[in-house]
């Protein structure tokens, strides 16, 4: 097997604790990771265009729920962890790991422009003996298609002066099961000198590092992870239809499978998917899908179930106002959640926001109660100058309807179950009541 100096030279760094570390993207992935390289010993660089991201983790301040205020500023006084947004100072690092959005453009397939950018920014300031990784989801080939080629251009060896791996996040906000280090993760190299050198540096902070023989196999494992979940979400989100119509509660008969020891994983309905993965990484695959003449028809099925779950909550809370006698013209609808999840406080692709425009569009009157989110945020205010309410006995029965969108654990469900004249459940939080409609 042969060894580089560089290599060589990485891995005593690692050994010695003398690696520098830098994030690009410093939101649910990155700060996190950040903090754990840290908090491992690892002088830590956080890069972000974001100059409010910037200067709340310079003053200490946390703007992830689920990040402490005191964990940011013990790793700021260790003199471990600082941010900035100046992207010459890539030179500083040994080792730069990519956390950037990946969305979708008008058309629904991938916008790899905040990678492509992130690159452009960096290359100039690159130099040989650093590891790069990509962290962000993406399609297979992204890495050796995207990224190895400017960096070939630039004079770089891969596997020999420059190390390029993929190896993608796997963080679950809001989940307090598991954190950065118990999660396993999946690296693929673009050589196995690459690997070898990523594999070093992320043990270093994750408890179990899986090895796969590619980038392009790393990235279809996280595809298939958030496929996966979708798809499900999807069958789910088609029987609460069905089960709908005939008069069956989709909860229980889930909650009465899952009792099964084998064979059976449960997934809940929801009123569709948010976040930055589930809606958007099944596109990603069959789009490049097309390129090898594939259709990926269950995938794209999937998506189109759990895209029209908006519209057909929205139809449920409007066929429940017109039995009690109401239009949903002119109803005062109180959204209860208008995060993705319960507990956080992430709106990225949140179907509350999609319900919150079709309910407008219709004429409702919309006020919306989250503890996470105290103000709608400022790139909607434009539409929705909103900020969140109180619950309360009079607030409650001041609405025709309640409609629960983010079952978050700090809602006081008996009193919004005592108060509300009618609630509109997505989440299958309360129990069978006359004021009560599953949907």
């Amino acid at each position: 097997m042969s060894v580089s100096p560089f290599e060589t030279a990485f891995l005593r760094k690692i050994e010695d604790r003398s690696v520098v570390v830098g994030v690009i993207g410093l939101g649910y992935v990155g700060l996190p990771l950040s903090l754990s390289f840290a908090e491992a010993g690892f002088q830590t660089l956080g890069f972000d265009v974001d100059r409010a991201k910037v200067d709340q983790i310079r003053d200490g301040r946390s703007y992830i729920l689920h990040i402490s205020e005191d964990r940011l500023k013990r790793a700021a006084a260790g003199g471990r962890f600082s941010a900035t947004d100046d992207f010459r100072r890539a030179a500083e690092a040994d080792a730069l790991i990519v956390c950037v959005p990946t969305p979708l453009n008008r058309h629904r397939e991938p916008d790899l422009s905040f990678v492509t950018g992130t690159l452009t920014s960096l290359l100039p300031h690159l130099r040989p003996g650093q590891l790069l990784s990509l962290e962000s989801t993406t399609y297979p080939g992204t890495t050796a298609e995207e990224i190895r080629p400017p960096l070939e251009k630039r004079g770089f060896k891969i596997g020999t002066d420059f190390f390029l791996v993929y190896s993608p996040e796997r963080e679950d906000p809001g989940n307090a099961e598991f954190e950065t280090r118990t999660i396993p993760k999946v690296l693929g190299g673009e050589t196995e000198a690459c690997a070898r050198v990523g594999l070093a540096l992320y043990r270093e902070v994750i408890g179990q590092m899986v090895q796969v023989g590619s980038t392009r196999a790393a990235e279809l494992v996280k595809l298939l992870e958030n496929i996966y979940r979708a798809v499900n979400i999807g069958l789910v989100n088609e029987l609460k239809m069905l089960t709908d119509r005939m008069d069956l509660d989709i909860f229980e008969i889930i909650n009465a499978a899952a009792t099964k020891p084998f064979g059976f994983t449960p997934f809940y309905p929801g009123p569709g998917l948010g976040g930055h993965c589930i809606p958007i990484d099944p596109f990603y695959l069959t789009w490049k899908a097309r390129a090898y003449g594939v259709h990926t028809r269950f995938i794209e099925l999937a998506g189109e179930i759990n895209q029209s779950m908006p519209h057909w909550v929205v139809e449920k809370l409007a066929r429940a106002l017109n039995d009690r006698g109401r239009p949903l013209k002119g109803s005062r609808v109180l959204i209860l959640g208008l995060a993705y999840k319960k507990n956080v406080a992430d709106l990225r692709e949140s179907p509350s926001v999609e319900i919150i425009e079709i309910l407008t569009a219709r004429g409702a009157e919309i006020s919306y109660s989250d503890p996470h989110v105290p103000v709608f945020p400022s790139i909607r205010r434009g539409r929705f100058d909103l900020a969140s309410v109180t619950l309360t006995p009079e607030t409650l029965k001041a609405t025709h309807a309640a409609l629960l969108l983010t079952n978050h654990a700090a809602f006081d469900y008996r009193l919004i179950a005592d108060h509300a004249p009618l609630i509109v459940d997505t989440r299958g939080v309360f129990s069978p009541a006359p004021n009560v409609v599953r949907a």
